[in-house]
């Protein structure tokens, strides 16, 4: 990284168009006069001020580079005045120079302490007050530089931050959709596929939210369970899109998904990967032990299982398939509640019937996002 002292440099000339300002504080008129006209011819832009009070009000209003105060004012003295000074964040960083007749080294400490940056002793030198002046006035431009420079670097840091965080966000949109459209994979010959998966996750998502569970595990249910059935793909069509229902040997068959899902997905390192075995594995467990493939009971069924299973279910009793019409939201709910102990845990069918009208509204909105996206690949298919 270059070096940032040549971006301030000509701001420290007093032949800059930008005139630094310094204001004079006296409550002799005669000494704002005179450093007023030792001041001027340089290019300065010389305020000034006749007590403390005044000092203050001015600087507070239109801060200056630096200020020349004189030490021994009736109110305020100019230690005083320097404490309240240096107490303002907008004028921490102007260097006072305290102009004063007394040589006590204690008074000068006192000054030092109070947060004075310099001292000029009356009667005040023109060339000693314009050396000190211009010192000055460059270390006032540096500060002025490296507190614009951090300001400058911390926005580029929040740009930055934002650019990330919507890329990460693009990123995240566009796994969510790689892992649909790998899901799809495994029915695709079935076009209402494609609106279960999106609903069944999202529904599956907001239970587990409405469950307490983190924004971490809702997060990883929704991008894990779309693969809940992802094992279909090595379930012959014969038996996966028979129109009508499966006699025992087909049922022995098509209970296989759930293994070779479970295979699909084993052993990996991503964290919803890992989940999604889980949920392949485990969604059609009853909470009665009479599910498959492992007759699993009550709590030995993972958590994520459970709540897909419930989501998965509605769906499926909502949705038109080969071996079955649509069922109505009253039907389908019904059929949750019978459920509830046996098949569902009750602790999900709870709050799916407690959360039921934005369920529904889930539901509604993903079978309308599938026709639009059904529609939109017929015109490109024209």
């Amino acid at each position: 990284m270059t070096d940032p002292a040549p971006e301030y440099k000509s701001n420290l000339e007093p032949s800059e168009s930008k005139h630094p300002k310094v204001m004079v504080v006296d409550d002799e008129l005669l000494n704002l006069k005179l450093i007023a006209a030792m001041l001027k011819p340089q290019g300065y832009e010389v305020i000034l001020a006749k007590d403390g009070q005044e000092c203050l009000a001015k600087a507070l209003a239109d801060p200056p580079d630096l200020i020349l105060l004189d030490l021994m004012m009736p109110g305020m003295n100019g230690f005083e005045v320097c404490a309240h000074l240096k107490k303002e964040e907008s004028l921490a960083q102007v260097p006072v120079v305290m102009v004063t007749a007394l040589q006590d080294v204690n008074d000068r400490v006192k000054a030092l302490d109070e947060g004075a940056d310099d001292f000029l002793t009356k009667p005040v030198d023109r060339m000693e007050l314009r050396a000190r002046v211009r010192s000055l006035l460059k270390v006032k431009a540096y500060n002025d530089h490296m507190v614009n420079y951090r300001q400058e670097l911390e926005s580029e840091v929040k740009r930055r931050t934002l650019e990330l965080a919507k890329a990460h966000e693009k990123l995240r949109g566009a796994s969510l959709e790689t892992i649909f459209r790998l899901s799809r994979a495994a029915e695709f010959k079935d076009e209402d596929t494609g609106a279960h998966i999106i609903s069944m996750s999202r529904i599956s998502a907001r239970l587990a939210s409405k469950m307490g569970l983190s924004d971490q595990t809702v997060e990883s249910i929704l991008y894990a369970s779309p693969m809940h059935d992802i094992g279909k793909i090595g379930i012959p069509d014969r038996i996966l899109l028979k129109n009508g229902p499966l006699n025992e040997e087909e049922w022995s068959v098509m209970r296989l998904h759930t293994i070779y899902g479970g295979q699909i997905l084993e052993n990996s390192d991503i964290g919803f990967l890992r989940l999604g075995e889980v949920i392949a594995t485990t969604h059609h467990e009853k909470v009665d032990g009479s599910g498959y493939p492992r007759g699993l009971k009550g709590k030995q069924i993972p958590l994520a299982g459970r709540i897909v299973a419930v989501a998965d279910v509605f769906d499926a009793l909502m949705s038109r398939r080969p071996y079955k019409p649509a069922f109505t939201i009253d039907q389908a709910v019904n059929i949750i509640k019978e459920g509830r102990g046996r098949h569902f845990d009750c602790d999900v069918v709870d709050v799916f019937l407690e959360d039921l009208p934005e369920l529904q509204r889930i539901w509604n909105a993903s079978q309308e996002e599938h026709q639009m996206e059904m529609a939109e690949n017929m015109k490109g298919n024209l």
